[in-house]
């Protein structure tokens, strides 16, 4: 099993359903950088972890407001920072806090802050493809655009959670 896992979700719903499972190996002081583009998965991402983090309130994008907080099981930071055009602004908004043990921060665009991230880290990238993609069936019949969303660990800690996360991934796997 190597640093990597390439996952299909066929809906949003099944989207927030596989973050609800790679909620359950998170912890405290972990970052997520999501990548994609617009419309691609990563808020849906974050409100189907947040749900199985216990957030009860409705996640949305911090698109206009860049940054929110949120409390659950371990509290969560989302951060947006698709608007910011420097790293100090990204500094500025409490960056701080993401990785200081305390939070588990999701950071979308994080492609954007490369040099901010912290060795040990988990980039959740998407992409969207159509039905009759190879390797992209449609299992809800809808003609609905799929997410494909590839798991990349950065660093040790990670590569061991992303491989004991394999098996209660299966359904999304797309090398079965």
């Amino acid at each position: 099993m190597g640093a990597e896992l390439t996952l299909v979700c066929p809906t949003p719903a099944e989207t927030r359903r596989m973050a609800g499972t790679v909620a359950g190996a998170l912890r405290a002081g972990d970052v997520l950088a999501l990548t994609g583009e617009l419309g691609a998965g990563k808020t849906c991402f974050v409100q189907g972890a947040a749900a199985a983090l216990g957030v009860r309130e409705r996640v949305t994008s911090p698109s206009f407001v860049l940054r929110r907080e949120y409390q659950g099981r371990l509290p969560l930071l989302h951060f947006d920072v698709y608007r910011l055009e420097t790293l100090q602004q990204v500094v500025e908004l409490g960056y701080e806090q993401a990785g200081d043990g305390t939070h588990v921060t999701f950071i979308e665009w994080g492609d954007a802050v490369s040099p901010l991230l912290p060795p040990e880290h988990l980039e959740v990238e998407f992409r969207l493809s159509d039905p009759g993609e190879a390797g992209a069936p449609d299992p809800a019949g809808d003609g609905s655009e799929q997410r494909h969303v590839v798991l990349r660990a950065h660093g040790s800690g990670w590569r061991r959670r992303i491989a004991a996360l394999s098996a209660d991934l299966r359904p999304w796997r797309q090398d079965p």
